[in-house]
């Protein structure tokens, strides 16, 4: 079994980083193998509408970028963690077009991630992180994908690069995750 999990923060190992490799030693201990792909210094620009992936149905975007190499990893893992920092009340740009152009390509090609396990992972230095919370998990309902829940929502709370280790709360919500994902993950394959 695997995991992957995606970074959507400009921060390359920051935050939220911290917060899925948490949830990812969990995952680890049960023998279920993780990648975190991080899509900071990646140019991911939007779905530019051109319907293609509709004709095509090739499982790929037509736009030749990272997305299609990220498409052909998630649907190689048992689970999906999109995780993202805290941008005005909602995920980062990248994670949103990251969510656009890979769910438009799912969707044609029948929600190609259909009842995988999803969870969402939200950085925050205050407030907001339910906002970005629910765009994540918007793209986990509408692909017909099961979502794992955790002790508390999913996010961590702080600013500088190591800070949401001190956020003890959060720690242990990506921590249930990791464990409630691992769970999850070995029923569906029993």
């Amino acid at each position: 079994m695997k995991v992957v999990g995606i970074n959507g923060s400009a921060r390359k190992d920051g935050n939220t980083a911290i917060m899925i490799r948490t949830a990812f030693k969990e995952l680890e201990s049960e023998g279920i193998e993780t990648e975190l792909i991080q899509l900071s210094g990646k140019k991911i620009n939007g779905c530019i509408a051109c319907y293609k992936c509709f004709e095509t149905k090739n499982r790929k975007c037509i736009v030749k970028d990272d997305i299609n190499e990220c498409i052909e990893k998630m649907l190689g893992a048992d689970g999906i963690i999109l995780g993202s920092p805290t941008y005005f009340a909602d995920c980062s740009a990248q994670m949103k077009a990251f969510i656009d152009r890979v769910g438009f390509v799912s969707r044609a090609n029948g929600d190609m991630f259909k009842r995988k396990a999803g969870a969402a992972v939200v950085a925050v230095r205050r407030g907001g992180s339910i906002h970005a919370f629910d765009t994540m998990n918007h793209f986990f309902t509408i692909g017909q994908m099961i979502i794992v829940g955790s002790s508390y929502w999913n996010d961590g709370i702080g600013l500088k690069v190591g800070d949401v280790e001190k956020d003890e709360e959060g720690i242990a919500t990506m921590k249930n995750l990791g464990i409630n994902m691992a769970w999850l993950l070995k029923k569906l394959n029993q």
